[in-house]
């Protein structure tokens, strides 16, 4: 399947799952900035596809990211973000939404697992996520990320690697 097949309107994302249902697929869904795609996202996202049967992506757009991490992110545009992340074979479907959090996302796929990963607890995520997920049927879960990888960690060594020595952010240990 061609990735961009995968790409799917947010209006489209009821519908999406409605068919993922009728033909009994357990359907996961999680969601997040992906602005440099890594290691990390690959093998969470795996992850994430191994506890269903499919699995959707919300890719925050770019003023969401904005609003979420800052003025000098994304990095990437969210065209681009999506069509790396609908090219990952364990990505079944691809939806940019424009919210700071993942509520209407939620409400409209009705996931039956909804996953988060990196450093959160099932206790530190967005509670307001979480209880919609439950409250619709489906159950939260977290995945561990993986130690060292993070977009913002490749742009602080990036910074570092281009920046004259004694300028630009300190190195860490």
């Amino acid at each position: 399947m061609d990735f961009r097949e995968k790409l799917i309107r947010i209006e489209e994302a009821a519908r999406w799952r409605d068919r993922m249902a009728r033909e009994g697929r357990r359907v996961v869904a999680t969601n997040g900035c992906f602005d440099i795609l890594h290691l990390g996202h690959a093998l969470y996202l795996q992850a994430a596809r191994a506890l269903g049967d499919c699995l959707l992506v919300g890719v925050n757009s770019d003023d969401s990211v904005r609003r979420i991490k800052g003025p000098g992110r994304p990095i990437n545009p969210e065209a681009d973000r999506a069509g790396l992340v609908s090219a990952l074979g364990c990505v079944d479907a691809v939806t940019i939404f424009s919210e700071p959090n993942a509520l209407r996302l939620i409400e409209l796929v009705r996931p039956d697992v909804y996953v988060k990963g990196g450093d959160y607890t099932i206790d530190t995520i967005n509670q307001e996520e979480r209880r919609l997920a439950e409250r619709l049927g489906g159950e939260a879960r977290v995945l561990p990320g993986i130690e060292g990888r993070s977009t913002s960690e490749i742009i602080r060594r990036a910074i570092a690697a281009f920046s004259p020595p004694g300028e630009g952010p300190a190195r860490r240990p």
